[in-house]
């Protein structure tokens, strides 16, 4: 069974108990593995008998849409057509032409009840909502986002350290209570609406996302604590947009980390320590650090403030010193054309920036660079965050998600604590330098790829 406190209840309207099938409406864990929405509509419909109907969708309208999103969405449908149509479950695609198709509300009329996934960010969580209302028929929200459910935490935390100390005394259960690896077994599929649609070519895709974490298991895994000295060189499992869209979820990693691990050999601390509590190696260890740690400290502080994308939502500490150095020269100061054109006199900036337009990424180093340099260039720290959000969402697979507002806040103190010695526009921020980074690491053939 999926854990309780993992489900929660949009809208408490009865089943409808003469209702033709069960609903899941797939929006954020777009697969159909290791996929604790999918088995929780699975469960619901070997429960009442009922077929399952999947049902997901891609808009005509939301904010940042670009061909890219698009093909790696598209990748994904046709990964859980054909997985669907391997297990007899009935998969709706729909793509909408034009904004207010109401596919949901057509589809919701005969089902019993409609389960959908959980997810702090974006445009999903008003969009629930709103289905929440109009729907005439029970709505269920399921978090498969991480680990730990996002209903264990009673608010946001200020820093990965705190976070980390709850993850040391919460996180036990919750390695023992993973989503099926296949759930769909023993359910019917349901007769196919009317109005599905084609599915075109597409990138991304469960297939290939799993694809590329196993190659990655067996292969560099192994040195990813090691110091990464040439920019040019990946230095990440590449995984970031395949998690964001929903094709592969940390479950799937994690167990695969841990499946010769006994917990109850090990007793986490309560300090906060980042390594050396969990009996395995220096990568495992940082592996783990940073998609439970750091990953589900962003999912957990999106869940607790709405204002997650605002400035305010910045620690006092942050606000304070960047007000106090408001008025500081900005010498260059770049609009957000100058920036989004890579045209500044940095030409290590420019490279960064110039990857993040052709592939939708930016070394997972040289990326906390790109943030700091924002803020120095910006005319006002408020500005600085409207052009990270603006670039960053525009341009990356993994933007629009709360380990991508994560980065992006962390380069104005978010997560942070204060620095010296206090310096001009940045204050008590910490600070980086395109000089220093080319002192750490060697970036001249990144810098000759992407400039």
């Amino acid at each position: 069974m999926v854990p309780a406190l993992r489900v929660r209840t949009v809208e408490d309207r009865p089943e409808r108990a003469d209702g033709e099938y069960v609903l899941y409406w797939m929006i954020a864990a777009r697969r159909t593995r290791d996929n604790f929405g999918i088995q929780h509509a699975a469960e619901r419909a070997r429960a009442l008998g009922k077929p399952l109907l999947v049902y997901e969708a891609l808009r005509a309208d939301y904010r940042w849409k670009s061909e890219r999103f698009d093909r790696f969405v598209y990748g994904g449908m046709r990964d859980n057509a054909a997985h669907c149509a391997e297990r007899g479950v009935t998969y709706f695609p729909f793509i909408e032409s034009k904004p207010g198709s109401r596919m949901l509300e057509k589809l919701a009329k005969k089902a019993c009840l409609v389960v959908t996934d959980d997810f702090p960010c974006f445009f999903l969580p008003h969009m629930v909502a709103k289905a929440g209302r109009v729907l005439d028929v029970r709505l269920e929200a399921v978090d498969g986002n991480g680990i730990l459910p996002l209903a264990s935490s009673a608010s946001e935390f200020k820093t990965a350290h705190s976070f980390r100390r709850f993850v040391h005394k919460e996180i036990r259960p919750h390695l023992t209570a993973f989503p099926e690896r296949d759930p769909l077994h023993g359910v019917d599929g349901a007769p196919m609406p009317p109005g599905a649609s084609e599915i075109p070519e597409g990138t991304g895709g469960a297939r290939r996302g799993e694809a590329i974490w196993e190659e990655f298991f067996a292969g560099s895994f192994g040195d990813y604590a090691a110091p990464k000295k040439n920019a040019a060189e990946r230095g990440s499992s590449g995984l970031s947009p395949y998690l964001h869209f929903g094709h592969i979820g940390s479950h799937r990693m994690v167990g695969d980390i841990l499946a010769s691990w006994d917990p109850a050999q090990v007793t986490p601390p309560d300090n906060g320590r980042r390594e050396g509590w969990w009996g395995l190696g220096a990568s495992a260890e940082a592996f783990l650090d940073q998609i439970v740690t750091w990953r589900e400290l962003g999912f957990h502080f999106n869940g607790h403030r709405p204002d997650y994308d605002r400035y305010e939502s910045l620690p006092d500490w942050a606000r304070t010193t960047l007000a106090q150095h408001a008025g500081d020269a900005r010498e260059p100061c770049y609009t957000l054309e100058e920036l989004d054109d890579g045209a500044t006199h940095d030409e290590l900036w420019n490279a960064a920036q110039g990857e993040l337009r052709r592939e939708g990424r930016i070394h997972n180093y040289l990326r906390m660079l790109w943030g700091k340099k924002i803020l120095e260039w910006s005319a006002s720290p408020e500005e600085a965050l409207d052009n990270l959000i603006e670039l960053n969402n525009r341009y990356a697979l993994d933007g629009r998600d709360p380990n991508s507002y994560s980065g992006i806040f962390w380069t104005l103190g978010r997560f942070d604590r204060a620095w010296g010695p206090e310096r001009p526009i940045f204050g008590k921020i910490r600070y980086m330098s395109s000089e220093n980074t080319a002192r750490k690491m060697r970036v001249r053939e990144y810098v000759e790829t992407y400039a």
